[in-house]
């Protein structure tokens, strides 16, 4: 069997917008053009463009609508989609987009699901310039119209238009340009090309094309249901067969030395009187050894990825909170746990008589999950048998849900 490489490109569906302008009664990405949503249109332009991560970026509340559309879209490719739930402005939707990607991704895109008409080809420049060896890169439309400064009521002067392109969506960027550009932002930009520009990168134009326009407003969608009508999308073919659910095996593996400060905790339980182990949470080996190994078999990265340093957020978290947003993690993307074994490798403590409490505070982490917790003190050997730290293997299966 072939595996499919892990992609470069990750695409960023922000589909967070109120939609006030248009006047829809409802978030704009999950408003119909026609008997699909502005959403799963421009899932299906994402989904015919070179492989990628798409991580839709939506309101809270709509994440199972989102994930629906996003699998229906993806067809085969569905291992591909993650769901989240964006912010309060453009910026910060963005950046939670960025927080779910893979680390194998490299060049990172950012899609308005508003432009829903951009075809794949547009997907294919912004790459293409990116793989050039520029940092940023957008496409643009020239500006036809005759541009007027105006004071009020009255026209100061012409604007030369030769000077003036129009920016679509996708941009695309070196994903370590985006993300140094967000960290270090101090205020709020009308698109990331901006932001990026304003960080000191030069942002290269390619071409756009006149389906890319924004949904906006009433006339907007009415144009865009005009011309879907012209080329709906395909239904799906009836099948009488179901797709069989393969469960997907994941390995994990943790190591952490004593050292830490307060009381030691592992397999999500408190230790009293026996010293902790470092770490940037609580340096639960086994409790890190699961979510390894639960990413690794979704393909949805590592715990580096989600939790690592990075993520202050999660410095002095227990087992329960590393599991529980795992748990969200592997649900956003289409799957749910079959179970877990994990061994613990360690002098101390003995788990022999609290291998029954750990493995079901595991289990209620993971939402009822079977989990089965062995451990052994490797007849001293290596640095666990030396008393120096402990060592975690986990084995997860997962099946699509």
């Amino acid at each position: 069997m072939t595996i499919a490489p892990v992609p470069r490109v990750g695409i960023i569906v922000v589909a967070a917008g109120s939609g006030t302008r248009l006047g829809a009664g409802a978030p704009k990405a999950f408003v119909g053009i026609d008997g699909h949503t502005i959403l799963r249109h421009a899932l299906e332009r994402v989904f015919a463009a070179p492989s990628a991560q798409v991580v839709v970026v939506v309101p809270s509340g709509r994440e199972g609508d989102a994930l629906s559309e996003a699998l229906e879209a993806a067809g085969e490719r569905r291992d591909l989609v993650s769901v989240v739930v964006g912010g309060q402005t453009r910026q910060a939707s963005v950046q939670a987009g960025l927080g779910a990607l893979w680390a194998d991704v490299k060049i990172v895109l950012v899609h308005d699901a508003a432009r829903a008409l951009t075809p794949p080809e547009v997907f294919g420049r912004v790459v293409a310039s990116i793989d050039a060896g520029r940092a940023a890169a957008i496409p643009v439309l020239p500006v036809i119209d005759t541009i007027k400064r105006v004071d009020g009521a009255e026209v100061v002067a012409a604007v030369d238009r030769s000077e003036l392109s129009a920016a679509q969506t996708p941009q695309a960027f070196r994903r370590d340009v985006l993300e140094r550009a967000y960290a270090e932002a101090v205020a709020d930009f009308t698109d990331d090309a901006a932001l990026v520009a304003e960080a000191g990168h030069a942002v290269a134009a390619v071409a756009g094309h006149p389906l890319a326009f924004k949904i906006t407003t009433a006339s907007d969608l009415d144009r865009a249901r005009s011309l879907v009508a012209a080329a709906p999308i395909a239904p799906a073919a009836a099948r009488l067969e179901h797709d069989v659910a393969i469960p997907r095996v994941g390995l994990g593996t943790d190591v952490h030395a004593f050292g830490g400060d307060g009381p030691l905790w592992l397999a999500g339980l408190e230790w009293p009187g026996e010293p902790a182990l470092s770490g940037h949470s609580d340096g639960d080996a086994v409790a890190h050894a699961i979510v390894d190994a639960l990413l690794a078999a979704a393909g949805l990265g590592d715990i580096g990825t989600h939790f690592g340093t990075d993520h202050p957020e999660y410095a002095g978290a227990h087992a329960d909170v590393f599991l529980a947003r795992t748990l969200g993690l592997l649900g956003e993307a289409g799957f749910r746990v079959g179970n877990v074994s994990v061994q613990v490798q360690a002098n101390r403590p003995r788990f022999a008589a609290r291998r029954a409490e750990a493995e079901a505070a595991l289990s209620a982490a993971l939402g009822g999950a079977p989990v089965s917790v062995s451990a052994t003190t490797t007849d001293g050997l290596g640095f666990p048998g030396a008393g120096e730290g402990v060592a975690a293997f986990a084995v997860a299966l997962v099946v699509k849900a």
